[in-house]
């Protein structure tokens, strides 16, 4: 049997095995092939392709600048897309969006949107139906270097400092709290 094996008959199947040794000759039992191919089978390293990369993984790709991904996270991620053209559209439209962001022109979101409900990407009109609901909002926002960034930080600072205290004070202690960290980062 290890002279057939190493001549490069790597039957798998023991019956194959068995009848192929009986015509040259052997004489031996079904059982005693069964367990030579089950030590054979165990010494066989699998060859396992990497698992695909995940959904996170996949947004991240998509949410950065192109310029910034590896080498290596480019290569994957354009063979992603050459495989997959939905996210081939997807990954256009969020760049085509990415891209407003950056360079505030938002006299372009109107277009945008006309394109993203040409697609065939649900979540994405969901996304745009979400934007037109309150357009002129973000068209303020997408077009002007203004925004509510450092009053949003204080309104979730003063919220995390509520809920660390919850039960624990006052609110004379929560006020105090409150007004000395917000006089420490002015």
């Amino acid at each position: 049997m290890d002279k057939l094996w190493a001549e490069g008959h790597t039957h798998t199947n023991a019956i194959q095995l068995l009848a192929e040794l009986q015509n040259l000759g052997y004489r031996g039992s079904y059982q005693i092939s069964s367990n030579y191919l089950r030590r054979r089978r165990r010494q066989r390293i699998r060859v396992v392709p990497p698992a695909p990369p995940g959904i996170r993984r996949i947004t991240g790709w998509m949410m950065r600048h192109p310029e910034h991904l590896a080498d290596a996270e480019r290569q994957q991620f354009v063979a992603l897309l050459a495989h997959c053209p939905e996210l081939k559209a997807l990954h256009e439209h969020v760049r085509g969006f990415a891209e407003i962001l950056q360079t505030r022109s938002g006299q372009h979101l109107k277009d945008w949107i006309i394109a993203v409900r040409t697609a065939d990407l649900p979540r994405l009109h969901a996304f745009a139906t979400g934007l037109e609901k309150d357009w002129d909002a973000v068209l303020q926002g997408l077009s002007t270097r203004w925004n509510s960034g450092p009053v949003e930080g204080r309104v979730n600072h003063i919220k995390m400092v509520k809920r660390q205290m919850f039960g624990r004070a006052k609110l004379p202690l929560l006020h105090k709290r409150v007004l000395l960290t917000a006089a420490a980062n002015w």
